[in-house]
């Protein structure tokens, strides 16, 4: 088949913004040429690898699960094998780091517990699963992906982890992770992935009506705007979890009634994406970055995640295949 390159290429590009830019957290914030340039890079590492998720879910005739399974192993082999950022107690000189690590900080295993569920969560939601859902919403859910270029993608993001796994080592010196933390981490992404290819009953519709699919971005992005106000105590990474468990169970009770469809789907993907990149004003930028780089970065990209979500919403009029 041919490659339908306007989704491909909106998806290359949204994924890595959602994943990187929308935090405003490094000295590029506010910088158009850096964060054009730094795509080179975030591109494979993040666009390609989300749309290699779809295509292989969307091929198989899988769904949302297997897609939210695979962003898990994609969260757990980015933060535990190739940056490995999830095992450090410091970073990059970020000044709030230890911060965020040391309150959950687990010494036998060498693991934050609140950097992992935050980091593998942010990898599944803002990494992979938001930008596939509004970009699906604006183009569908049909094979996008001719087969040279499958094989292209896949060479890319390996290309691209091994760049970011050689500036690891160039900025700290040695691995962050020991052998056995990153074979941990290798495990567990097989585990998800074996988990997210096992083919799954059609599901059994249920009672009831599924809400707008605009009141469900709005309680998407309440909902994941409360969440990113978590402190990382294990009280609050406590709630975290308990908030995204039950966020996870009410979506898939509403998945099982006759009329949830890809527009209730991007609705969701919607909110949480506009609820993040509302949060990350009151993130701090490493580096130099001025008040107006730090304002202009925001209200751009806000625009852009809010104008693609509702843009997303209105088109997707077609139910939800299983």
């Amino acid at each position: 088949m041919r490659t339908r390159w306007l989704p491909v290429l909106a998806l290359a590009v949204l994924a890595p913004v959602c994943a990187e830019y929308l935090w405003g957290y490094d000295d590029s914030t506010g910088h158009p040429a850096t964060l054009l340039g730094n795509l080179v890079v975030f591109t494979p590492l993040y666009g390609a690898p989300a749309l290699l998720i779809r295509e292989v879910v969307r091929r198989r005739g899988l769904g949302w699960p297997s897609i939210v399974l695979l962003a898990a192993a994609f969260g757990v082999v980015q933060a535990g094998v190739v940056d490995q950022s999830v095992w450090a107690r410091t970073y990059r000189g970020i000044p709030y780091w230890s911060d965020m690590a040391d309150p959950t900080y687990l010494a036998p295993i060498g693991l934050s517990v609140f950097l992992a569920v935050s980091f593998v969560a942010n990898h599944v939601l803002a990494s992979m699963c938001g930008p596939i859902a509004l970009v699906e919403g604006l183009a569908g859910r049909d094979r996008w992906l001719g087969r040279p270029v499958v094989v292209v993608l896949a060479l890319l993001y390996v290309a691209a982890s091994v760049l970011v796994f050689v500036d690891m080592l160039d900025t700290v010196g040695h691995p962050i992770g020991s052998p056995a933390q990153v074979a941990g981490a290798a495990v567990a992404a097989v585990a998800l992935v074996l988990a997210a290819l096992v083919p799954r009953r059609s599901p059994v519709f249920g009672p009831g009506r599924v809400p707008s699919p605009w009141l469900l971005l709005v309680a998407s992005g309440v909902v994941f705007g409360a969440a990113m106000l978590a402190p990382p105590s294990p009280l609050g990474t406590t709630a975290l979890v308990l908030a995204y468990a039950g966020a996870a169970a009410v979506i898939t009770r509403l998945a099982h009634r006759a009329d949830f469809s890809r527009a209730h789907v991007t609705a969701l993907a919607a909110g949480w994406l506009i609820a993040l990149a509302v949060g990350s004003w009151a993130t701090v930028p490493i580096g130099t970055v001025t008040t107006a780089e730090r304002v202009g970065h925001h209200v751009v990209l806000i625009a852009l995640v809010a104008l693609t979500g509702v843009l997303g919403v209105a088109r997707s009029r077609v139910a939800l295949p299983r």
